[in-house]
């Protein structure tokens, strides 16, 4: 656990927002010189507070109009181990997110496909056909606002 002061949160704001702004960018925001911006970030990083850096990929604009929410119950445990599943649904390129969770489901998927038609294929060609599906329930993403997090 590292101590973080108002500067570090401050950072980690305005990096969650923009990933790819420069330590010097940061500096003259936060009134740091770029070689103590940088160490700041290092430190972050090296403490795995920052544990990457990532590009947000427009899906709309690549022609990914459609995001469905699926959770899935696995049928039988017993016969399906966990790891059967978990390798046969990361193989599906439309298959985002893959979450194993605790309540009514056991799984919970985040799927991208071009429309409703192009999900629905995706859903029975692949989906339904890995080992041990059981129940499945989707829930289609009409609009997303990203928020901050806890640092905002």
């Amino acid at each position: 656990m590292i101590d973080l002061d108002d500067l570090d949160r401050a950072l980690l704001r305005a990096l969650s927002v923009d990933a790819g702004i420069s330590a010097g960018a940061l500096g003259r925001r936060f009134g740091l010189s770029q070689p103590g911006a940088w160490r700041r970030i290092k430190r972050l990083e090296e403490a795995g507070v920052l544990a990457g850096r990532r590009i947000e990929v427009d899906r709309a604009a690549l022609g990914f109009g459609v995001t469905v929410f699926l959770g899935v119950k696995l049928a039988t445990r017993g016969r399906v181990s966990l790891e059967d599943f978990e390798r046969a649904v990361t193989a599906i390129p439309e298959v985002q997110v893959v979450q194993h969770v605790l309540g009514v489901f056991d799984y919970r998927l985040r799927v991208v496909a071009r429309d409703i038609a192009d999900f629905e294929r995706v859903l029975r060609r692949r989906i339904m056909t890995l080992p041990g599906v059981g129940n499945v329930e989707a829930n289609v993403l009409l609009t997303e606002e990203r928020r901050p997090g806890p640092l905002g």
